[in-house]
């Protein structure tokens, strides 16, 4: 455990250590797993930020790697979705074996193709809580969606036309509880001011209500 009250975690999957970050507030009812499908995602300074927020809700949150630093690499291994998803399964499954998350409510905050991870992990898996996409490549899961039972937020800017349009078709094909949310004016990376706030705020309020 470091000065931050962070644990850094080293998960073992199929020959490969994935690198991480644990925090967990005292009375956390629910444990937030972040999933990106490129790069850094633990170092990532967006996700930093919104994992803070969701930790002032109460809620823990786990930021790491999906790929290896090798595998990040090759640009295929970020839209192998299959990968990315067994990934965030065998994550989730190591979760549920350690005394202090084991009892905790999961969900899944997901970006650009970890969102579709996330949504066919949670067609894979019982008892995910909810799933928050940001900017999600969701039509890269489409053939679960009938499959994904936990609780859906999209969230998407205004101005990234064709993934909202991705997102739109999955809010009306989605059976589960799905809302869409539109940050006018953003861009994929939600750059501009106040965007990434939104984004936060929203994901942290979806996560409150529905990890119990």
């Amino acid at each position: 455990m470091n000065e931050t009250g962070e644990e850094l975690v080293s998960v073992p999957v199929d020959g490969a250590e994935l690198e991480g970050t644990i925090a967990i507030p005292d009375g956390a009812t629910g444990l937030v797993v972040f999933a990106h499908g490129s790069g850094s995602s633990r170092k990532s300074p967006r996700n930093n930020f919104v994992a803070e927020v969701i930790r002032e809700r109460g809620l823990g949150t786990l930021l790491f790697d999906l790929l290896t630093e090798e595998e990040d690499r090759f640009r295929e291994n970020r839209f192998d979705i299959g990968l990315l998803t067994d990934r965030l399964v065998a994550v989730t499954e190591w979760l549920r074996t350690r005394e202090s998350t084991r009892d905790l409510d999961v969900g899944y905050f997901g970006s650009s193709t970890g969102a579709a991870a996330a949504l066919r992990a949670a067609a894979r898996l019982d008892g995910v809580g909810a799933v928050v996409a940001r900017g999600g490549r969701v039509d890269m899961a489409a053939e679960v969606f009938d499959a994904v039972e936990a609780p859906t937020l999209l969230v998407v800017g205004g101005a990234d036309t064709q993934v909202l349009e991705y997102n739109r078709e999955a809010r009306d094909r989605l059976t589960s509880e799905t809302e869409l949310r539109v940050v006018d004016g953003a861009g994929h990376l939600f750059e501009g001011e106040g965007e990434l706030e939104a984004v936060a705020d929203a994901a942290a309020d979806w996560f409150a209500a529905t990890l119990r």
